[in-house]
């Protein structure tokens, strides 16, 4: 009994990949971009490890051929989730992550980052996503400078989204006023939220619109379509789901994944949805601060900038031992979150705001497992 036993777990951790090299972890070694000469490559090469939505990684890189210290980022229009962002708001907070990233890492390149967001102008939203193919979100310009050690850049490297349990202890004041003190404009402001009540209330809000997304069939399905069951799949895609989201880490990780390779209906349909209430619940119940992050306007730049933000909110984060994980799922503009979104709207962002984030914060009971990332080559176009 006890050999088969072990005999299955063995078999399970094999149809897990517990044997492969994990190539898509490359990128986060921080040697990986050593490698090329162009110092736009290696800024890029950073700026795809920051957090985006559904880790679709929706980001294209276009090098200026006349001067070698231009480039040009383009939202990648293939890579939307058009289910639960219909209106692309959060695939523009990805493309500021991004900006942010660059921004610091060039810091310690020796470079001064000159970011021009929109330069041709925003998009034309009556044909948005051909806009996102001729227009790029923003202009980077490289000016030579002297290299800083930016207590940020070391927080690159490690991962953006921590899903696990964090400590019932919230943030203390000095933590919370230099968080407060991050937005540098006027349009941009970030609130926390540590009482009971808050707590409470915003939970519930948490609670109810994941169970809201758990029954819509076309939102899980946009999610279980790019949900990678085990290391073959995660090195040959680099992008999407895995099952590091869902808490599970070394040995048992691999037994999962030869489960879910196994018996694919685990992770599917009914399984799927509760499995997010479950993991939802969990992060709720092991949470003592929200974060939100609110714009006076919700134009593109607006969103761009957010994201910006809430990249020096996570490498800020770091620096003070504190993770986040953002809580779209209120904030999802698609017929069935309106009620929710208005109602949470309606408690928490003042008159014409837009809140654009909505975050967990705190000090986190284990280390995250960094996702999945592509090739930097494959940002890069002609």
């Amino acid at each position: 009994m006890a050999s088969s036993f072990i005999f299955l777990l063995f078999v399970l951790f094999i149809l897990g990949g517990g044997f492969m090299k994990q190539s898509y972890l490359e990128p986060w070694n921080k040697n990986y971009a050593l490698k090329y000469t162009d110092p736009r490559v290696r800024l890029t090469a950073a700026g795809l490890l920051a957090a985006n939505n559904h880790n679709m990684q929706p980001w294209k890189v276009k090098l200026d051929k006349e001067d070698p210290m231009v480039f040009y980022l383009y939202a990648d229009s293939l890579r939307t989730t058009r289910e639960v962002d219909p209106l692309y708001r959060q695939m523009m907070i990805t493309q500021g992550t991004f900006l942010e990233y660059v921004r610091v890492a060039g810091e310690k390149e020796g470079f001064q980052t000159e970011i021009a967001i929109f330069p041709e102008g925003e998009y034309e939203e009556n044909d948005i996503l051909s806009s996102m193919n001729k227009k790029p979100v923003a202009k980077i310009i490289l000016i030579p400078a002297q290299k800083k050690e930016s207590p940020l850049y070391s927080g690159i490297y490690l991962a953006d989204t921590n899903r696990g349990n964090y400590k019932m202890e919230a943030p203390d004041s000095s933590q919370i006023s230099q968080l407060l003190k991050l937005p540098d404009q006027d349009s941009l402001s970030i609130k926390l939220y540590t009482d009971h009540a808050d707590l409470n209330k915003i939970g519930n809000y948490v609670m109810e619109s994941a169970t809201i997304e758990a029954g819509v069939t076309r939102a899980m399905d946009e999610s279980n379509a790019i949900f990678r069951p085990n290391e073959k799949e995660k090195n040959k895609y680099r992008w999407g789901f895995s099952v590091e989201g869902q808490g599970a880490s070394g040995f048992k990780r691999y037994l999962l994944q030869g489960l879910i390779t196994m018996f694919p209906s685990i992770n599917e349909g009914k399984g799927a949805s509760e499995n997010f209430i479950h993991y939802t619940k969990t992060a709720v119940d092991h949470t003592a601060a929200y974060a939100l992050i609110t714009t006076s306007a919700n134009t593109r730049t607006d969103q761009v900038l957010s994201g910006m933000l809430y990249s020096r909110m996570i490498l800020t984060g770091h620096t003070m031992g504190l993770a986040m994980q953002p809580l779209s799922q209120v904030l999802e503009e698609y017929p069935e979150m309106k009620q929710p979104y208005d109602n949470f709207r309606k408690d928490y962002a003042c008159q014409g705001q837009t809140i654009q984030m909505l975050v967990r914060i705190g000090k986190p009971e284990t280390a995250a497992p960094n996702s999945m990332r592509r090739d930097v080559m494959s940002f890069i176009i002609e």
